[in-house]
């Protein structure tokens, strides 16, 4: 980020009060030049008071030497310049003050208060002096020119310099107003960037998790099912070898099927969801390999078009439910299912989520519950439509393919139900069984 003001008063300051050591030279030069001045001024004042000379100079130094606080404290100057202009010294310290005292953050009414009160001391005193001067004879002019003289000499000690310090006490506030708002702007464009990388790290995290679920549904079902016959593939193969013919037909199929949509599923990724497969740009950084050009919103995007496509047109619908469950049965589970109230269409995406939930409840019943009796039911209402699988107890003595367990199933399923807006339950029975429910709303 860029300094700020404060940041350049601290890197550049200046001792005591100055902000800058060049603003310190400036004044402690103005200051002795105005000790000067009142000193030569003070001669011919302490001559006219009839005090010694030394007095009036000393006085002089001391009345000029005040323009050194300017910057702190420009009251006090300006009054002590209205105070000694009767004395006729301390002009460089009356328009210097002026400049300060309105160039500073200080209210208008004190601003005018005091420049109306050196313009009425410096109108007095002028219109006096002047009268003298007509008055021994030193000026030969009219009576017009005494109060002429006056004015304007007034005015003009007094009105150029507080103009001049209100235009330049203006135009530095509104340029620490600006520094101020590029220094807020700043920080908000660093907070919204540290904002759109937490979002792109969110997004990124989503993305991920979403091809991993669509890559789980796709293939763990099946796999899971090719397991469990080569299972009993091997238990009969020599005892029932028409059995054993049938089920390495079924691993076949299911491996064939698993395969197909593997590979929709990576042809989608790998094209970005249109058009033909694309080369990768090459990175021009050597440090950079070319995977790491391609962006994961792209997979991302890629992976919502994968599902979309599967959703719109190839994905599973409850029409396929039947199927499913007779694959199962198929591969040796006890299953029946059972359809409640008027079957009819849903929404691409709501028939998918709830065929996923089915297939993963079976899937998870051949993983932990080998040879467990298993009710798949199905139930269409008015504005949701429901599923449950629920399993029983397993035997004992039922064999197991130890299928490996990644503990995503239930994750996923209750991800995919969530987005929907509807509701997922999932835990053990009192029975000893364990059971799956599922409400997703029709729209």
């Amino acid at each position: 980020m860029t300094a700020t003001g404060e940041d350049h008063v601290t890197a550049r300051g200046g001792p005591w009060w100055w902000a800058r050591r060049r603003s310190a030279v400036l004044d402690v030069s103005l200051a002795v030049v105005s000790a000067l001045e009142c000193a030569l001024e003070g001669i011919p004042f302490a001559r006219d008071a009839g005090i010694p000379v030394a007095a009036g100079v000393v006085f002089g130094l001391l009345a000029g030497s005040v323009l050194l606080v300017r910057r702190r404290w420009p009251i006090a100057v300006v009054l002590v310049s209205i105070a000694i202009t009767p004395a006729e010294m301390g002009f460089l310290m009356g328009v210097v003050g002026l400049y300060t005292l309105a160039a500073a953050e200080l209210p208008r009414r004190i601003i005018g208060s005091l420049a109306g009160m050196s313009l009425v001391g410096t109108l007095i005193v002028t219109f006096v002096k002047t009268q003298q001067d007509m008055s021994r004879g030193d000026l030969e002019i009219g009576d017009w020119f005494v109060p002429f003289a006056a004015i304007t000499m007034s005015l003009g000690f007094t009105a150029p310099p507080v103009l001049l310090g209100l235009y330049v006490g203006a135009r530095r506030r509104l340029m620490e107003s600006l520094r101020e708002r590029a220094d807020s702007l700043e920080r908000e464009l660093q907070l919204l960037a540290e904002r759109a990388e937490e979002r792109a790290e969110w997004a990124r995290n989503e993305e991920r998790t979403r091809i991993a679920r669509e890559m789980h549904d796709v293939v763990a079902h099946r796999v899971s099912l090719m397991v469990v016959h080569a299972a009993a593939l091997q238990a009969v193969a020599r005892k029932d070898p028409e059995k054993a013919v049938k089920n390495a037909a079924l691993v076949g199929d299911m491996g064939r099927q698993a395969l197909t949509e593997l590979r929709e599923m990576l042809g989608v990724l790998r094209s970005g969801g249109d058009g033909p497969p694309r080369e990768p740009s090459v990175s021009t950084s050597p440090a950079v390999p070319a995977s790491a050009s391609v962006p994961l919103a792209a997979v991302g995007v890629a992976a919502a078009a994968a599902a979309s496509r599967v959703a719109d047109d190839e994905g599973p619908c409850l029409a396929e439910i039947e199927e499913l469950v007779g694959q199962s049965a198929a591969a040796g589970m006890v299953v029946a299912l059972s359809v409640e109230g008027d079957v009819r269409s849903y929404a691409p995406l709501v028939e998918q989520t709830a065929y996923r939930v089915v297939q993963e409840a079976l899937t998870n019943v051949h993983k932990h519950a080998a040879g467990a009796k298993t009710y798949v039911r199905l139930a269409h209402r008015v504005s949701e439509i429901a599923m449950q699988v629920e399993n029983e107890p397993p035997e004992e003595a039922a064999s197991s393919a130890r299928l490996p367990s990644g503990g995503n199933g239930l994750v996923g399923m209750r991800e995919r139900v969530s987005a929907l807006g509807g509701v997922f339950v999932s835990g053990p029975t009192d029975a000893g069984g364990f059971r799956v429910s599922a409400v997703i709303p029709a729209s």
